[in-house]
């Protein structure tokens, strides 16, 4: 088991500042190379408290701000623009980044793929996913899947 420290959030495991165990590979093949997370020294419990600092002013701010666009998120409906065939049937499926496009589309704001659960989608129609904007902070927000001509 590899000690590490996270630099980023990643899902499942923690948050950034996070001193976390994890295999040996995962650590050393994956999160590492992508600027996940560092390993961890004694001198990296500087970098943690650091890093605990900042996530902490961020979440102050960021808060006002989530709650802000959870607003904007909710007055309408987000349209999505998908191929279908006969009865409206979609052809592939409808995911988290296509909903992620559409909201920059929509002039509302930038939001992380990896934060958007959308339900199974099959056919036209409206639809409910939910948007996690911040700790406790989720958007429900409807999808308006169209047909494109």
């Amino acid at each position: 088991m590899a000690k590490i420290i996270l630099t980023n959030e990643v899902v499942g495991l923690g948050s950034a500042g996070d001193v976390v165990e994890v295999k040996n590979g995962y650590a050393r093949n994956y999160l590492v190379p992508q600027g996940y997370a560092v390993h961890w020294t004694r001198g990296g419990e500087a970098q943690v408290a650091q890093i605990r600092k900042a996530r902490e002013t961020r979440a102050h701010a960021s808060v006002e701000d989530a709650q802000a666009l959870k607003a904007k998120l909710q007055e309408g409906k987000i349209r999505l623009f998908a191929k279908t065939g006969a009865e409206g049937r979609l052809f592939g499926s409808v995911k988290p980044a296509a909903v992620a496009a559409a909201v920059a589309e929509a002039g509302i704001g930038e939001i992380d793929k990896r934060k958007i659960t959308v339900p199974t989608i099959k056919t036209t129609g409206e639809y409910q996913a939910t948007i996690h904007l911040h700790e406790g902070v989720d958007a429900e927000v409807v999808l308006q899947i169209i047909a494109q001509r």
